[in-house]
């Protein structure tokens, strides 16, 4: 018996409408149980919504603003996206973040989006997913006057040790994706010092496959790749692996094992 979780993935993207049906049944048959689907902006909601309707057991909304989706009319959109709740519940927080690769001149507004939104975790008792890119001390920093109050994943994790341990100080996880699979991707390294105590399993797709389908559409059966990678990296068996990462999640999410498991 082989349970893994997604933890991260969007799937309701455009890249998936001709054979989602495809894919979610390559999830199973690898023994992806339950795929989290952070939101991106207002226009992704009703995608997400409607693919959780369509799989419910497996696929899991979260509510949230992406960085890079921050702009002048951020508080508006936040409202509108706040609303949601009223309707429908949601696993997480999430897409949040700070991102300041792209674009460095919204950073007061990426600040005031994530910590109106890390509020929402704290009232919600949610755990969130953190985008950071170019900005993860800055997260931490923002993060640190609420030790203790949440938890959460910061998502595609690829830096050094030290920020690791920042983070785990925090009460956070490391999600760990494609990225890791890479030839020269150091974080295998950070990976083999912390062990598999705060790490869970991700995808991203569409972006950022593993090794061997780099470049190509990722997708979240993939999750198996990356679990098996780190079980082979950490020299333990890829159930080890999937035993405590899907632990991880359901801690970290608060979600229920699903209706019917998946034998592989």
């Amino acid at each position: 018996m082989v349970e893994i979780i997604d933890t991260h993935s969007h799937l309701y993207g455009e890249e998936f409408l001709e054979d989602i049906e495809a894919v979610i049944q390559r999830c199973k048959d690898v023994g992806v149980s339950q795929i989290l689907l952070p939101n991106i902006d207002l226009e992704s909601v009703d995608k997400m919504h409607v693919l959780c309707e369509a799989y419910p057991d497996i696929c899991l909304p979260m509510m949230g603003l992406h960085p890079c989706s921050v702009d002048a009319n951020y508080k508006e959109t936040l409202n509108v996206l706040y609303d949601n709740f009223q309707r429908r519940d949601y696993c997480g927080i999430g897409e949040i973040g700070m991102d300041l690769f792209w674009d460095v001149t919204t950073q007061d507004w990426q600040e005031d989006a994530f910590l109106t939104q890390i509020e929402w975790a704290i009232e919600k008792n949610l755990g969130v997913s953190i985008h950071s890119r170019n900005a993860t001390q800055r997260v931490i920093e923002l993060l640190k006057p609420y030790k203790g109050k949440l938890t959460g994943v910061f998502h595609c994790f690829t830096e050094s040790l030290e920020l690791a341990q920042e983070i785990i100080k925090l009460d956070f996880y490391l999600g760990i994706g494609g990225v890791s699979t890479f030839k020269k991707a150091g974080v295998v390294s950070v990976i083999q010092e912390l062990g598999l105590e705060r790490l869970v399993l991700e995808t991203d797709s569409p972006y950022l496959a593993p090794t061997p389908f780099r470049g190509k559409r990722n997708e979240s059966s993939y999750t198996a790749i990356i679990g098996k990678f780190i079980a082979d990296s950490l020299v333990v068996s890829l159930d080890k692996v999937a035993e405590v990462t899907t632990l991880n999640a359901r801690h970290i999410y608060k979600i229920n094992e699903p209706k019917a498991k998946v034998t592989v």
